[in-house]
């Protein structure tokens, strides 16, 4: 039971490692490290959004989703803006850059797919079976 080869944890974490490593060569025409194309997916999918939400969304800390979002707007892709109504609130919002670049990671997904010879449907079928070790880790507490 103790084999290395036999625990999940080992199987999880190196695929992550490498899932990663496949998407790096597909994410660099478009100017973006995996966690930044987290956070872009996040906000192609609703915009605008607090830094909270977004880092909720993508089981993150906000000390993490921070220095991404700032990095983003660094590249002029989002925007940061305190709410007038409330100054403790940061909303990230998507500039014309950022909403261009939709378009080019459409392709995104079909490149993952083609490198690791997976059909749409066995992606789906990894990822549900991936469902009960994903999100915040709260849930488990």
């Amino acid at each position: 039971m103790l084999a290395l080869e036999n625990q999940l944890c080992f199987a999880i974490v190196t695929a992550a490692r490498n899932v990663v490593s496949i998407y790096r060569p597909i994410l660099e025409p478009l100017g973006l490290t995996h966690p930044q194309y987290l956070v872009m997916l996040a906000l192609w999918e609703s915009s605008p959004r607090s830094l909270g939400e977004i880092a909720e969304e993508l089981a993150f800390d906000p000390a993490t989703a921070s220095p991404l979002v700032k990095r983003l707007e660094a590249q002029g892709l989002v925007r940061r803006s305190r709410r007038s109504d409330d100054e403790r609130r940061l909303d990230i919002d998507l500039t014309d850059a950022g909403r261009a670049l939709r378009d080019q990671a459409l392709s995104v997904p079909m490149q993952v797919m083609e490198r690791v010879g997976m059909t749409p449907s066995e992606v789906a079928s990894l990822r549900g079976a991936l469902k009960p070790f994903s999100g915040r880790l709260d849930k488990f507490a």
